[in-house]
């Protein structure tokens, strides 16, 4: 396995073709339907490992407070979407692509996404 970084990590944003990987953590260091945060060059990443296996990357800070805890929110899903709710107003963005799903302030407000395998036993975040 071959994993390229450069000197300024910065993560891919989802649906774009990463330049490069950086292993993060062993897969099976996330739980299942918990969050955990790294740091990808100076980009908080939180993680999340579903019970179907799907790993997912976003942003860790929360946009309505600027606090760094989207990590340690609650993840579920809405109509069949994956999702996680931020800890502190419980905010729900969609682990897909970022957006939030609530309500009239949501619809302007998202986290960003970043590109995210599991290698084998490797979490990766893709890099730009």
């Amino acid at each position: 396995m071959t994993t390229t970084t450069t000197t300024a990590a910065v993560p891919a944003p989802a649906g774009t073709e990463p330049t490069g990987w950086l292993t993060v953590c062993p897969v099976d260091r996330l739980l299942p339907g918990r969050g955990a945060a790294a740091l990808v060059g100076d980009t908080q990443v939180a993680l999340f490992r579903l019970a179907d296996g799907s790993v997912y990357a976003l942003g860790n800070i929360d946009p309505f407070t600027g606090a760094a805890v989207v990590s340690r929110g609650i993840v579920g899903d809405r109509g069949g979407e994956p999702t996680v709710a931020s800890p502190l107003y419980k905010q729900v963005f969609a682990l897909r692509d970022g957006r939030c799903l609530d309500g009239a302030d949501g619809e302007a407000v998202s986290l960003p996404a970043f590109a995210v395998r599991a290698m084998g036993d490797a979490l990766q975040v893709g890099l730009r």
